[in-house]
């Protein structure tokens, strides 16, 4: 059973820069991909990227592009979330998930989902 486990976020001004952990368990040679997902509240749930766990690729939001990088360490099963030039509308839960990749550069994520963690950027 896949189990993720986040950590990092919290609250910082605008401007400032997060970083988000996502340690993974469990994970079989089906998963090869993790995404990083948002939900602001009354919003819909958003990816906000992902990346290749094999070659490191990663693929992003418009909305991120340039301010958020994607990273893992396959020696610690762990993906890193780092965001900089934060501004009040990253507020929202992040949350990681464990994928298959799918078509058209795709991760098509599936039920194992970190536990979410909040970050609030005030302005």
């Amino acid at each position: 059973q896949v189990h993720l486990v986040q950590s990092g976020g919290g609250s910082v001004q605008a401007g400032g820069s997060l970083r988000l952990s996502c340690v993974a368990s469990g994970l079989s040679n089906f998963s090869n991909c993790m995404g990083w997902f948002r939900q602001a509240p009354g919003k819909e749930r958003e990816e906000v990227g992902h990346i290749y766990t094999a070659s490191g690729r990663t693929f992003y939001a418009d909305s991120v592009k340039g301010r958020f990088t994607i990273s893992r360490d396959n020696g610690k099963n762990a993906v890193y979330l780092q965001m900089f030039s934060l501004k009040p509308e990253d507020t929202a839960t992040y949350y990681c998930a464990a994928g298959r990749r799918g078509p058209a550069d795709s991760c098509l994520t599936g039920g194992a989902w970190g536990q979410g963690t909040q970050v609030t950027v005030s302005s």
